[in-house]
């Protein structure tokens, strides 16, 4: 199983920047997904998660300015960020709860990361 993220950059103050991320391997099924970031120094922490169902949370820090969204035929999960802020950049990495197989406990993976910049 191999989670591939895209859409990371450089974007100025108050701008906007959409971020997708892909499973794809063998698989029976993808629980729940979501965005985490690790800035500089600090820890890595949640940005927002996104259930099977599409029942969504989002951290304090972005809650009004990022939306997570997922396609389940796609294997898919999207963040859309407006309102850019310097402290959002962070190198953002996609996680997801995937079984292996029905009958197995499903497992975090990880993907590799894709840098956000917000700068002028």
């Amino acid at each position: 199983v191999q989670l591939q993220a895209s859409g990371g950059g450089l974007v100025q103050p108050g701008g906007s920047l959409g971020l997708s991320c892909t499973a794809s391997g063998s698989f029976f099924s993808i629980n729940g997904m979501g965005w985490y970031r690790q800035a500089p120094g600090k820890q890595r922490e949640l940005a927002a998660s996104i259930t099977s169902g599409g029942t969504t949370n989002y951290a304090d820090s972005v809650r009004g300015r990022f939306t997570i969204s997922r396609d389940n035929a796609k294997n898919t999960v999207y963040l859309q960020s407006n309102s850019l802020k310097p402290e959002d950049t962070a190198v953002y990495y996609c996680n997801a709860q995937i079984k292996k197989t029905m009958f197995r406990s499903q497992g975090d993976y990880w993907g590799r990361g894709t840098q956000v910049t917000v700068s002028s």
